[in-house]
């Protein structure tokens, strides 16, 4: 599968310091991206140790099957899933050691969602509440569910999804990469059509943007790059009151399908 992507992190317009970060690894499907947290510098240092991370256990991997998991196998989920599990898992302890090292950086932490590519599959992996979300035939899908407290409330019906968007617990956390010495990793894998997008983000874009609103530029703009610049450029003009990350991935149209397309074209002009 080739794949076309776009990727960008932005400030926004509220925050002095940017503590997202991104990683991509196109060479073996990966792309990841964590929001950080913990206040001056730290939140910077907890989602950059774990990107990095997590690119570089999977590219070890990749060289090196035998390499061993970190953690539990999970029954049931792909080796490339296995894979990104472990290699949240490892972060989590990166910067959980890096925390209990540094007294300026105690109680850091980051969100996480990773994306591997494998054949027609998206594997998925997260912690936190960074999302990753499929748009397909004009609709848009979370593929990740929220480790949030509000998240949970709405989950079990205790409060409305209006009520979860006025209220000011929105960033409390049950799980993140690094606060604890382990952490429990959800994982996922879904099939891909040939049209369809994926799209990462940090909660800077879903706290200004609508779904509604996020499927409009995806179903306008095809060019990966030119929706990322877009949806970043909204999600300011709305207020960003958060730093914006990004990353959204197509599969790359196959020559095949073009030339069929082209044909098609000339036939009905």
């Amino acid at each position: 599968m080739e794949i076309e992507f776009g990727a960008r992190s932005d400030v926004g317009r509220m925050r002095q310091n940017n503590e997202d970060a991104f990683r991509v690894a196109p060479e073996i499907g990966l792309f990841v991206l964590s929001d950080g947290m913990g206040g001056q510098s730290s939140g910077e240092v907890a989602s950059r140790l774990a990107s990095e991370t997590v690119v570089a256990h999977c590219r070890e991997a990749s060289q090196y099957p035998s390499v061993p998991l970190v953690g539990k196998h999970l029954a049931g989920i792909s080796a490339a899933g296995n894979r990104l599990a472990s290699a949240i898992r490892l972060a989590n302890r990166t910067v959980h050691q890096a925390a209990q090292q540094n007294t300026m950086q105690t109680g850091m932490g980051a969100t996480l969602v990773a994306v591997m590519l494998t054949e027609e599959r998206a594997n998925i992996a997260h912690v936190g509440d960074s999302r990753v979300y499929r748009f397909r035939n004009g609709n848009l899908e979370s593929l990740t569910q929220d480790h949030s407290f509000i998240a949970e409330q709405v989950r079990q019906g205790l409060m409305t999804e209006q009520e979860a968007n006025n209220s000011n617990l929105q960033n409390v956390l049950l799980r993140a990469v690094g606060v604890d010495a382990d952490v429990e990793v959800e994982v996922n894998e879904e099939l891909l059509a040939e049209d369809d997008a994926l799209l990462l983000c940090s909660d800077g874009l879903t706290k200004e943007l609508s779904d509604g609103q996020i499927a409009t530029v995806l179903g306008e703009i095809d060019d990966p790059q030119a929706a990322v610049d877009r949806l970043i450029k909204l999600a300011n003009d709305a207020g960003g009151s958060d730093n914006i990350s990004v990353i959204v991935l197509r599969q790359a149209p196959r020559l095949v399908g073009a030339i069929e397309r082209l044909g098609r074209w000339f036939k009905g002009s």
